[in-house]
């Protein structure tokens, strides 16, 4: 696994610009967000936002949290049929609504996938987010630099949203 997380810059907005999105109109606190990137052989990013289906309503559908995140799982399965079928290096991101982008203790419980970098976007300080990549495996955390790629660089970004329930 590098030590360096290259992203493209538009890559980059539109994960803060999701985690921006997660805020509920009522009071004001962020939910939490969540979802896939797939990096292609050619460094092009394609993007899943996935939905947070952590907590259920009085009816039994899906809502997202404030504290936590479980993807929906039929949106969870087709995006990583589609990066593993192209094989695809694997990102897995999420926010972090009032806390630093730093694993949480249950981030690191859940991590399945040792060949998997972790994303956390943090809107801890909402007019200055920050976004930071690990690398998480066995429960040992190694932080890896993030590389903005600004525009002109190499790369490309694509948005995929098909996988939306």
């Amino acid at each position: 696994m590098a030590d360096v997380y290259r992203i493209h810059r538009a890559a980059w907005d539109a994960l803060v610009d999701h985690a921006r999105h997660g805020f509920d109109g009522e009071d004001g606190d962020p939910f939490e967000v969540c979802g896939l990137l797939g990096v292609d052989a050619e460094g092009v990013i394609h993007h899943f936002p996935i939905t947070n289906a952590a907590d259920r309503d009085r009816d039994g559908n899906p809502v997202p949290s404030i504290y936590f995140y479980s993807m929906e799982p039929r949106q969870l399965l087709r995006s990583m049929r589609e990066i593993e079928d192209h094989e695809w290096e694997l990102t897995i991101y999420h926010s972090h609504t009032h806390t630093e982008a730093y694993p949480s203790q249950t981030d690191v419980r859940l991590a399945m996938y040792p060949e998997a970098t972790y994303v956390i976007v943090t809107l801890q300080d909402k007019d200055h987010p920050d976004l930071r990549a690990f690398s998480i495996i066995d429960e040992v955390i190694t932080e890896q630099r993030v590389e903005v790629v600004e525009d002109g660089g190499d790369g490309a970004y694509v948005l995929e949203t098909a996988h939306r329930a």
